[in-house]
């Protein structure tokens, strides 16, 4: 039976009920709404969010975030209203001790759990062992194909199934495998794959003087920079650049010089682009990561700061392919401080450093479902009704 993540928000005391779901999608996690349950009012629904988090607290102490980049996210979920997509959603990115709910850009991540929430509160009913959907992100107008497992129970009811022998490197144990085809993901937020126009710029930072960096989008606006260049080595763990303040500086320095290379305009208050240090892979992949996101480092990397990354390796001139041992095969192995994570590349006969596809794998999980509450004086959704 669906899970009823669809029904009404309602007063509960001096506080508002709202169902929902908690899923992790990848290596992320957060609370997924049926969007049409929430204010319409985009001011009042970030207000919400905002509180059901428990930002701007750094410790989200009085919410459900985790005090990460990575647990501080939402996903907003509907019905498919243009021609060829089943399921559309809003990604929400809620940062510890900031306001705000930023909207702008993509995450693959939370992308694994959307199929399964439409199917858990019944958004897509599953006709067979394996359902497919394409779900469009509204955040960047990107499409992706997903599949999962929906096999029937003993009643015949099909479920989603978390269960599986998958395994993704920053996920403990194994799970269910979830199918994900991105399509045409170029200029996702930047306007097309190489925003300048070149596989290879060079910047002047005050901080750092002269970088050659590949500004980079398909699907993620990622600056990639080799290590070396700015004091790293490429092979830190997330704690030592998180407790590297000089680092950090000329890392921060560097993204905002090239947030208007990019068109982006003063990124300081945005969350993109994304900051990726390559350097030569150390474990059999292709190309060793650390990824910033954009000021706190990735445990792992982003589904599409990978899938962008990987892009980059096999773009001759780019920085990334300076570093990476990428031979003949369509897919390319990112190393990163959790392990690797493979994504293969569709690419265009015409034109080999054209990328029309990018396939990888994830998986996701149902946590908990029920209401989140947050103070009434936020949103009371009786009030309209009362006051009519």
């Amino acid at each position: 039976m669906p899970v009823d993540a669809g029904g009404l928000a309602h007063r509960r005391g001096s506080q508002t009920a709202i169902p929902c779901l908690f899923m992790r999608g990848g290596t992320s996690r957060g609370p997924f709404f049926d969007e049409r349950t929430l204010p319409a009012d985009v001011a009042t629904r970030d207000a919400v969010l905002l509180a059901a988090l428990g930002s701007p607290d750094e410790r989200q102490i009085d919410g459900i975030g985790g005090a990460h980049p990575l647990t501080s996210k939402v996903g907003l979920v509907g019905p498919g209203t243009r021609p060829g997509v089943d399921v559309e959603w809003t990604f929400g990115q809620v940062q510890p001790g900031r306001t705000g709910v930023d909207v702008t850009s993509n995450c693959g991540n939370m992308l694994a759990a959307v199929l399964p929430f439409a199917v858990e509160t019944g958004l897509v009913v599953p006709a067979a062992d394996r359902t497919t959907a394409r779900v469009l992100t509204r955040n960047t107008g990107m499409v992706a194909e997903i599949a999962i497992r929906t096999p029937a129970g003993p009643d015949g009811t099909r479920h989603v199934d978390y269960a599986g022998e998958a395994r993704i490197d920053g996920v403990p144990g194994s799970a269910a495998p979830i199918e994900i085809g991105f399509l045409d993901t170029a200029g996702s937020v930047a306007g097309s794959l190489l925003p300048t126009g070149n596989e290879r710029d060079t910047v002047e930072v005050p901080e750092v003087g002269s970088v050659d960096v590949t500004l980079i989008d398909n699907g993620q606006p990622l600056v990639i920079v080799e290590a070396g260049r700015l004091g790293a080595t490429g092979y830190e763990e997330p704690a030592e650049i998180d407790g590297d303040d000089v680092l950090k500086a000329k890392v921060e320095a560097l993204r905002l010089v090239c947030g208007h290379a990019m068109g982006l305009g003063d990124v300081t208050d945005q969350n993109y682009p994304k900051m990726t240090l390559v350097a030569p892979p150390r474990h059999g992949g292709d190309v060793s990561t650390r990824s910033l996101i954009p000021r706190v480092a990735h445990r792992s990397i982003g589904v599409l700061a990978a899938v962008t990354a990987a892009t980059a390796c096999v773009l001759e001139g780019s920085v990334a392919h300076r570093v990476a041992t990428v031979g003949a095969e369509p897919t390319v192995s990112v190393e990163h401080p959790a392990g690797e994570f493979s994504v293969t590349l569709g690419l265009d006969p015409a034109d080999p450093q054209r990328v029309v596809r990018s396939g990888l794998l994830r998986t996701a999980r149902l946590l908990m479902s029920g209401e989140v509450l947050v103070p009434a004086s936020l949103w009371n959704p009786l009030a309209k009704e009362r006051s009519a």
